[in-house]
């Protein structure tokens, strides 16, 4: 599992110069260059080689880095693949995954390219039929992670937009569930009303505390919070550097357990007292 924070995930279109530059200085930790959806269909071949020469030429630092190329299926898809393999991409992001096999067949064009050698692979989870594969795409070949593409997701299921996301929840729940099974990224899906900041965050919160990594966002405003609420807070900071002195303390005297405010300390809360520090440090070492 790739260990770099993943709190906030934007979307940069390929073909808007700007905004590329822009990129090289937001507060993000990954960004989702666009090829797909953001690009018009008379913009996309001028798009894939912007981006590609961009790629080239400027330094995003420790950022992760995905581009999002048209499916396969499509007439631009394979000129995309074609374009960016030159520049050695960290990651390609797949849209429309239905099944393993769509995984399998860009892996395999992968692997027939040198410049691609390293080259991961991410899925736009954004289908039913994708939602219900989701554990057999988790474990296709150079999988590092799932996107899941909510919009889409709520259209082809025909389900009303709630705040609580109620009926959306299973959709969401699978995926993650399979991704956290092999050991790669969930990131959640976009919110749409970039401006409203109550509502993103109440969002972000709900989406961290099912277990999403991060948050794919379409707006730079809405960085801050999402990197907020996906960063390990002062008091669990805190929480966790006690629980591992205390059970540090047990073991010393023999015991299995500890006790901390009234509740029990196991071996398991270390573990995720020892996750939780350890992301504290990965955060802060990405501001250095």
């Amino acid at each position: 599992m790739d260990t770099r924070p993943f709190r906030s995930v934007l979307y940069i279109p390929g073909s808007k110069a700007r905004a590329l530059e822009k990129a090289t200085t937001l507060d993000t930790d990954a960004i989702i260059f666009d090829l797909e959806d953001a690009v018009a269909i008379d913009e996309k071949a001028r798009a894939r080689v912007l981006l590609a020469e961009t790629l080239e030429s400027h330094d995003y630092g420790k950022r992760a880095k995905l581009v999002r190329i048209n499916a396969l299926s499509t007439e631009w898809g394979r000129d995309d693949l074609d374009v960016i393999a030159s520049v050695r991409p960290e990651a390609i992001l797949l849209p429309k995954v239905d099944e393993a096999v769509h995984i399998e067949a860009l892996a395999h064009q992968l692997d027939a390219r040198e410049e691609t050698a390293d080259t991961r692979i991410w899925a736009m989870m954004e289908s039913p039929k994708g939602v219900l594969n989701s554990h057999a795409i988790a474990c296709a070949p150079r999988m590092a992670g799932f996107i899941m593409g909510t919009n889409d997701l709520a259209k082809d299921m025909g389900c009303r937009a709630r705040a609580d996301r109620l009926p959306m929840m299973t959709a969401l729940q699978l995926p993650l569930i399979a991704a956290k099974s092999v050991g790669i990224i969930a990131i959640d899906g976009v919110y749409n009303a970039f401006r409203d900041e109550q509502g993103l965050r109440a969002e972000c919160v709900q989406g961290r505390d099912m277990g999403f990594d991060g948050k794919t966002l379409i707006h730079p405003s809405q960085l801050a919070i999402a990197n907020e609420v996906f960063s390990p807070s002062e008091a669990e900071i805190t929480l966790a550097k006690r629980q591992i002195e205390a059970f540090d303390a047990a073991t010393a005297r023999g015991e299995g357990v500890a006790v901390l405010d009234g509740m029990i300390v196991e071996n398991l809360h270390i573990v995720t007292a020892k996750q939780t520090l350890a992301k504290a440090q990965a955060f802060a070492e990405l501001t250095e």
